[in-house]
Order: C-alpha cells, then structure tokens, then sequence
C-alpha cells in the first residue's frame, strides 16, 4: 500500500478477506469487506448484519473490528452497503484519503464504484486490482503445511473416482464420489467444499475444459478427465489426470506421452530465480516439435479458493509473464491440450523450491487405462 500510494484499502474478494481477517462463512452472495488502513493495527471487517456472528466465531478480530450493516442495503436498487463503508471511512477520518479497491475482483460491481464515489467524494481513488493477491503468492510454513493436507485429500478423491469410472456408470456417480470423499476426508481431518464444481468431461467432452456432467454415462473407448481439488482451511491442491475406458487410439497414446514429456521438462526449469516464461518456453519446446499447438497458459499460482475459482489471478506460465519466481510460491502446472472432439490432461500443483520444485500430490502421473 505505501509502495502505492494508498492509505485505505477496500478488500471485496473472499479469498483475501480470509487471508486478512480469518472470516469464513458462505456469505460473499452479499457485499462484505476488509478495510486496511496504515496507521490502524488491524482491519475492519465489514458484513451483513446476521453474518457479525459468523465474523466473530471464524476471524481473530475483536468485536470493535467487526462491523454489520443494515438489510436495508441488501438487494436494494435505492441503496447499496458502499454508503455504510464510506461513512465508517469518514467517521474515522479517512474521507480525503487515497482509498483502493479491487476493481478486478469478481466481488466489486460496477455499482460499487459508481456508489463509493458518490458517497467518498473528497476521496482520490485507486484501482489496486491484485495487491493482496500479490501478497499471497508467496505462502509461508503454515501455509504450505495447509496445501499438502489439501493435497493428501486430492489423492484420496482422485483415486476413489477413477476406481468408480466403468462403462455404464453416469458421470454423476463420479462427481458424487468426488463430494463424498473430499469432504468426509481422513480420519485425522475432514475437508472443505472447493472453489470449483468437479470437471469431469467424458468423450467429446474432454473437448471442453470446462463443461458440466449431465446424465450420460460413460461409454467403453471413451476418453475422461477429472480435474478436482482437495481443500483444507480454503487451501487447494488441485490436479487433473486422463482416464481412457479401454485400449486409447494410438494418437491420443502418444499426445500423453508428449505431455507427459512436457512435464517432465518444465519440473526440471522450474525453480526459484526462474521467470514464468522460461517455465512456459520449457513446455512448449518440448510440445511444438511434436506438432502441438496450445496457446493458453500451462499454469497459474494457487491457494486460497473461494467459488468461482481456486486460482489466485497473479503468476501464469505462459509467454508474457515476467514474474521471477521465488521459494514458497505455488503453482497449478496445468498442461491440458484440447483439440475439435477430445482433450488430455494431467496436472500437478507445485510449490517452488530454492533448488526445483515439490509436486504437493503423489497421484502416479501416467494415463490410467480401465479395461
């Protein structure tokens, strides 16, 4: 923020809520916010008036820090909750600050904006986009310690699931595994609910990256992907793996050789001291002699995850991506290639190392083949 220029800082995106303020709860269908300022010694945390308990079971914040506002606000086109935050700023003496806001947060509405300036109107704002983000790229211990129990639940989850795919199995039966085991966990610690829905496309859907199951069912010599995460105090770990129902064509045998080859390379770049782009010129050496083209990224930073989505908007493997990447931050290195009717894709969540990577899950990295 002093690198910025900015005395208060508005926090709308739940993930960096979490990462400021401890508050967990599924009420982020509402506004609610994290107000940061330089001279006070912790945030506000600002949220509906019946979430204030939820604030104050799940934060580390006293009762002085945790603030609710009306109903009134809610869903009100003749009134938005941006008054109650700019009031509160003004009250304590920050209504000619230099305020930001992320305003590329899925949680900042246009109307948000408009709403702050009418009611901050001696204010100078600031559009800080990913600041705290920024900051969350880099995990500490704790941290690390949350990813890999994440990560002993993507294990669990992804081999129950792929043990539950058979011909005449609907997909839906697959992503109820996923649920079940995810949050039911292990002995020694349950898990959460993750950022994103199970994907697991089958057939032309390996396709779509992205897609929702339906009521078919799986199909001998269909082509499966599951991309799936486990999640332990809103950290992820998530991972993709293919699955073939019986013997895969021979191209699509040898275009998971080639990714598996790609992987291979970009674990042996990637390391502390290493730019994004040189971890995506890695894989893409190994994929363009092969006749490959992928013009997405092949991975993105990864933490704390609230829907829609576990990535942390910041680092990406891929060519314009200038990060220098540095001990403890954490990747989901994620190779899919998708062509007109079928797709691969196996994936690791990394953390990166002084000397090379750790891949957080020990899922085998191999095409699994079901006879």
């Amino acid at each position: 923020m002093l690198e910025q220029g900015i005395d208060v800082l508005i926090v709308s995106e739940p993930a960096n809520l979490y990462y400021l303020t401890g508050y967990d709860a599924w009420s982020f269908y509402t506004p609610q916010y994290a107000l940061v300022s330089q001279d006070w010694d912790r945030p506000l945390c600002v949220v509906r008036g019946q979430d204030v308990n939820g604030a104050r079971l799940t934060s580390y914040l006293t009762d002085d820090f945790i603030l609710g506002y009306s109903d009134h606000y809610i869903q009100n086109p003749a009134a938005h909750c941006m008054e109650f935050v700019a009031r509160l700023l003004t009250e304590r003496g920050k209504g000619s600050a230099r305020v930001g806001y992320e305003g590329d947060s899925f949680f900042f509405s246009g109307r948000s904006l408009s709403q702050l300036q009418y009611h901050l109107p001696n204010a100078t704002l600031v559009d800080a986009d990913a600041l705290v983000n920024w900051v969350r790229s880099v995990k500490s211990e704790a941290e690390i310690g949350y990813m890999r129990q994440a990560a002993r639940l993507t294990e669990l989850t992804m081999t129950k699931a792929i043990d539950r795919i058979k011909p005449g199995v609907r997909l839906a039966d697959v992503a109820a595994e996923v649920y079940a085991t995810s949050v039911a966990g292990l002995e020694e610690y349950a898990g959460e609910y993750a950022a994103i829905a199970p994907l697991i496309p089958a057939g032309v859907g390996t396709s779509c990256p992205h897609v929702m199951w339906r009521d078919e069912v799986y199909q001998q010599g269909d082509c499966s992907t599951l991309e799936i995460s486990g999640v332990k105090a809103r950290y992820h770990a998530p991972q993709s793996r293919t699955v073939f129902l019986g013997k895969p064509n021979p191209k699509a045998y040898d275009t998971v050789q080639i990714v598996l080859e790609g992987i291979e390379a970009v674990l042996n770049t990637a390391r502390e001291g290493v730019y994004a782009h040189e971890v995506h010129a890695a894989w893409d050496a190994v994929i363009s002699k092969h006749g490959i083209v992928k013009d997405s990224r092949c991975g993105y930073s990864i933490g704390i995850g609230y829907p829609p989505d576990w990535g942390e908007r910041t680092i990406s493997f891929r060519p314009i991506d200038n990060t220098l990447l540095t001990e403890n931050v954490t990747m989901h290195f994620m190779p899919g290639v998708w062509f007109d009717d079928w797709g691969v894709a196996i994936t690791e969540s990394i953390r990166i190392t002084k000397t090379g990577v750790e891949c957080l899950c020990n899922t085998p990295r191999a095409l699994f083949i079901i006879d």
